[in-house]
């Protein structure tokens, strides 16, 4: 009877739900983005006021605003921050730290409940306490990588503006507008620094540090010294934005000629997982010396670590820099 009443609620949820993901939610999503169009288009004194208010920049405060102070006044923390900014996550310094010390925390304890040995926890909060800073690192990668790809369409929208009469600012402002992520916002940083009173020099320079990119540096150092010496700027630009493309179309010719070595480091991480995987299912005893016996265990170790090295050995090897 337990089961059938368990049974009856899941099945009477999920009608429930879909009745009302069909029927109720497309209106409430509508009424949502209806709601966040007006608000876009529509100006209120007391949001003319809010915004009136200051024009400092404020900071984001984390879950421990005396750890996010400290962090920001040391090298490492500056780095972090730096990290973090380039990555787009919506988080702080001490809210990373607070996620990477409760995902140490998590995975060790679930390793110590189910792994008796006594090495596994801590290696395994170790591993736990890299998941988070890869995260971030791998979405700051995806978001460079972003950048850069949208970089030489910006680069067209500031030549076309120039040409077209506008000042080199209210481009930028242009380029903030009309582009989306991550290049609208990054530009749009730019511009309102300078808006509120930092040189220009300065706002480009922090635009640099900021993204990393050599293709950056190129368009700062172009646009500056064009500025002290003249020339033609939109020309300038295009001939910068027409450089970035073939950067590209080599990067992508390149990842073409080194696919065969990509997939051989995958084909040669994956295939003694694989085959321990199916050896286990075949013959049960003969992997269980693997596991149960002192020399398995540093065999193991030893495979682990040798593969780890041949995997980023290849990865450096293949790795061809343009």
């Amino acid at each position: 009877m337990v089961i059938a009443l368990g049974v009856f609620v899941v099945v009477v949820g999920l009608i429930l739900g879909s009745y009302f993901a069909i029927t109720v939610l497309p209106d409430k999503m509508a009424q949502r983005e209806l709601d966040k169009r007006l608000k876009d288009v529509s100006f209120t004194e007391a949001s003319g006021e809010a915004e009136d208010a200051s024009v400092l920049r404020k900071m984001v405060e984390g879950p421990m605003p005396g750890l996010d102070k400290f962090v920001k006044d040391s090298k490492q923390g500056s780095g972090l921050s730096r990290l973090i900014e380039q990555s787009g996550v919506q988080t702080t310094p001490s809210g990373l730290m607070l996620v990477t010390l409760v995902s140490a925390a998590v995975v060790g304890l679930v390793t110590a409940v189910f792994v008796s040995k006594p090495y596994a926890a801590p290696i395994a909060a170790c591993i736990g306490a890299m998941l988070p800073i890869g995260y971030v690192m791998n979405r700051r990668t995806r978001r460079l990588y972003r950048f850069e790809e949208q970089f030489p369409e910006a680069l067209d929208l500031l030549s076309r503006a120039v040409r077209a009469g506008h000042a080199f600012q209210t481009s930028m402002g242009m380029v903030a507008d009309e582009l989306p992520e991550p290049v609208g916002p990054e530009f749009k940083k730019a511009f309102d620094r300078q808006n509120f009173g930092l040189p220009l020099r300065d706002a480009l320079n922090e635009l640099s540090e900021r993204i990393g990119s050599l293709d950056v540096r190129f368009f700062v150092t172009a646009v500056l010294i064009q500025r002290e010496t003249g020339g033609n700027l939109a020309e300038i630009l295009d001939n910068l934005a027409y450089v970035i493309r073939e950067r590209f179309k080599i990067r992508r010719q390149i990842r073409v000629h080194t696919a065969h070595g990509r997939f051989t480091a995958w084909v040669l991480l994956s295939l003694p997982a694989a085959l321990a995987v199916a050896l286990t299912f075949i013959n049960p005893d003969h992997m269980a010396l693997l596991f149960h016996e002192h020399m398995g265990q540093m065999m193991i170790m030893g495979a682990i670590v040798m593969q780890t090295t041949g995997y980023f050995w290849i990865r450096k090897v293949i790795k061809i820099e343009v």
